[in-house]
């Protein structure tokens, strides 16, 4: 993209040599002349995939010069502006809260006396904030424990429940396709969710996320920003779905006879997106792509509809073979582009090391280097997710929960290719920033 614009912009320049020289911004206020990439305000706009004309003029207006070969700009200073305050956060059950290290909280540091249980070290981890210390953590009122149990149609809030209290990742089943998938039950999954896209008019689900709270979905950040902004504007998110096709209630049949029916699709409008802040959609390395959903209104609790628990451990650490599960209404063929029920699919782990060999075989387009913060699972022949179910969720069973282990990123431009695993972003890796991003 560099080599695209720079040229452009050496085209209505002259020349002057200089960085690091105090200048005036095109915004008037006061800045430095220094190369574009170290310019992060700039940078944003020439990463944009779709410049506006007032976009182009302001890089006009901000050239300085040259180091070297490269453009200097005149880069806005920040001092200016008030610094945010860092140190407000919530805590896990949205109390406010101050970000400080983990030995300044002393009712934190208080659970971690021996004998740890198992709530209370949950509590611990997802308490976690990017703060002064290595080990930060939201220091306010501590609930008591053991946890509760209540009423989770009236406890749910914006932040994501514990696991502990039975309010995420249990489905309504009595007992406790993606390519290559089977159907799903109606009652299972209920925190998968469609995400709705609007281009003149015209309504298109291209991606799928899950219910992680009352007014959260976590889904990918190429699902939010990027190329899929071209097809169509994110507005409205659909839970306790099953036949995307079908309005109202939709019905299956049960084992012995009747039918077991849901209460039909819940369509909720979105307040704001929020990607990843170095979810970068230029990049083949598809790295942080992660993004949060607020809705504008609190999703009900029902037997179709409820959240997922965000993981408490990270399962690329097991040292034993364990499946991930797939959900959601992606293609089904290579002719048929999505399903009109929902999925699911079990899919084998598989080991970052061995994953990273079946990329690197690939051609060099399709070629990723990849890092702890994403994880790989299936590589089965026929057996894939797909397109559509992008932002979907890679499931962990832990005990008698589901966590949401992964978000399905990306995968061989043939989905069901054989040893070639699906990429999916590693939510544990981001449980920090899911957290702090998270506002009531």
């Amino acid at each position: 993209m560099y080599r695209i614009l720079f040229p452009v912009l050496i085209t209505f320049f002259c020349v002057v040599n200089g960085q690091q020289e105090a200048c005036t911004a095109a915004s008037g206020g006061r800045g430095v002349c220094k190369v574009v990439h170290e310019c992060q305000p700039l940078l944003a706009i020439i990463n944009k995939r779709d410049k506006s004309p007032e976009d182009i003029s302001l890089l006009k207006r901000s050239h300085c010069g040259f180091f070297g070969n490269t453009p200097t700009v005149c880069c806005p200073e920040q001092t200016d502006q008030p610094k945010p305050d860092t140190s407000s956060c919530y805590t896990p059950q949205g109390k406010p809260g101050k970000c400080v290290g983990l030995y300044s909280c002393p009712d934190i540091v208080g659970l971690l006396q021996q004998p740890v249980a198992n709530d209370k070290m949950q509590y611990v981890q997802r308490s976690k904030c990017d703060g002064p210390e290595q080990y930060s953590v939201c220091c306010g009122p501590v609930p008591s424990f053991p946890l509760k149990r209540g009423n989770c149609a009236d406890s749910l809030s914006a932040f994501p429940p514990e696991s502990s209290t039975g309010c995420c990742g249990i489905d309504s089943r009595n007992g406790n396709k993606l390519y290559g998938a089977e159907l799903t039950e109606i009652d299972e999954y209920p925190w998968t969710a469609l995400i709705e896209y609007v281009q003149r008019g015209s309504v298109k689900l291209l991606c799928g996320g899950s219910l992680i709270s009352a007014k959260y979905i976590l889904t990918a950040g190429h699902c939010v920003i990027g190329e899929v902004l071209i097809y169509g504007i994110p507005r409205t998110v659909r839970l306790g779905e099953y036949d995307a096709t079908h309005e109202g209630p939709d019905c299956t049949p049960v084992a012995g006879g009747g039918q077991d029916c849901n209460e039909g699709v819940t369509r909720i409008p979105i307040d704001k997106t929020i990607p990843h802040p170095e979810y970068n959609p230029a990049s083949t390395q598809k790295r942080n792509d992660i993004a949060l959903i607020r809705m504008r209104q609190s999703a009900p609790f029902t037997d179709f509809i409820r959240p997922i628990c965000l993981p408490t451990i990270d399962v690329t650490r097991n040292n034993f073979p364990f499946n991930l599960t797939a959900a959601g209404w992606g293609a089904i063929s290579d002719r048929i582009r999505s399903s009109a029920v929902k999925l699911h699919l079990h899919q084998p782990f598989i080991p970052l090391d061995q994953c990273q060999k079946a990329y690197t075989a690939l051609n060099a387009r399709d070629a990723v280097t990849l890092w702890k913060g994403q994880l790989c699972a299936g590589g089965q022949k026929g057996k894939d997710t797909c397109k559509g179910d992008s932002g979907g969720p890679l499931m962990y069973e832990n005990g008698r929960f589901y966590e949401i282990a992964g978000v399905i990123s990306f995968g061989p431009k043939q989905c069901g290719t054989e040893d070639v695993p699906g990429i999916g972003t590693n939510v544990y890796e981001y449980v920090s920033w899911i957290t702090s991003t998270i506002v009531p």
